[in-house]
């Protein structure tokens, strides 16, 4: 009944062509991500910076995290956002660091979606949080490195992965960051712009891994 409900509220607001309002909290987030991700199936964001364009593809198997970052995007939630974290070799991480919301997303995990370079994928706190869910709001864009065979057999064995031949061979030639697979939400990749984020992740930054120079970003939804 509860779903039926939302559908309905849904399908008025668009018909009233009003800006989607709903707050999503902790206890209802699985219902309304899951009617706003069906209301609303766009997987191609743009990302804007003064280091060029960035195109991600987002998945359909991880719907939660799609479903609330098309909502971010389309309510505007990330208007002023920069990527304000940056390690070498790791990630450029992005968001409005003083406005967070306090609802966290269920981890989507699938093996077929790991920390490549372009990874893109939600951060998280890492104490009190046995179900790994993920920050509504921060993200991340992998720019990791790559594996020599013998670091990655090595790695693997470290953190008692078991993955697939196909990952070895991008490891190992596109790079990747293999100590985040199975701990934080994969959820796209960049499909274009992987030279951006090369750029951004080279920048001079402060031993705290903010960059001596704001990045900011602008992050809209490509044409269907």
């Amino acid at each position: 009944m509860k779903i039926v409900w939302f559908s309905l509220l849904f399908s008025a607001i668009i018909g009233c062509g009003k800006r989607e309002t709903i707050l999503v909290t902790n206890e209802n987030k699985r219902a309304i991500l899951t009617e706003y991700g069906k209301q609303n199936p766009e997987n191609t964001v743009i990302i804007e910076t003064g280091y060029g364009t960035i195109k991600i593809k987002l998945y359909d198997e991880t719907p939660l995290h799609r479903a609330n970052f098309i909502k971010l995007i389309k309510d505007g939630y990330y208007e002023n956002a920069e990527f304000y974290r940056i390690v070498e070799k790791f990630v450029v991480q992005g968001g409005v660091p003083q406005k967070k919301f306090n609802y966290t997303i269920p981890a989507e995990f699938n093996s077929k979606y790991y920390h490549k370079k372009g990874a893109v994928a939600m951060a998280r706190l890492d104490e009190n949080n046995p179900g790994k869910e993920s920050s509504s709001t921060e993200f991340y864009i992998v720019h990791g490195s790559k594996y020599a065979a013998w670091e990655y057999e090595e790695d693997e064995k470290s953190f008692h992965l078991s993955l697939p031949a196909e990952q070895k061979a991008i490891y190992t030639t596109l790079g990747g960051e293999m100590s985040l697979d199975g701990k934080y939400t994969v959820f796209g990749e960049v499909v274009e712009g992987l030279e951006v984020i090369d750029k951004i992740a080279t920048v001079k930054v402060y031993n705290t891994e903010k960059p001596y120079k704001k990045i900011p970003f602008e992050i809209t939804l490509a044409d269907q």
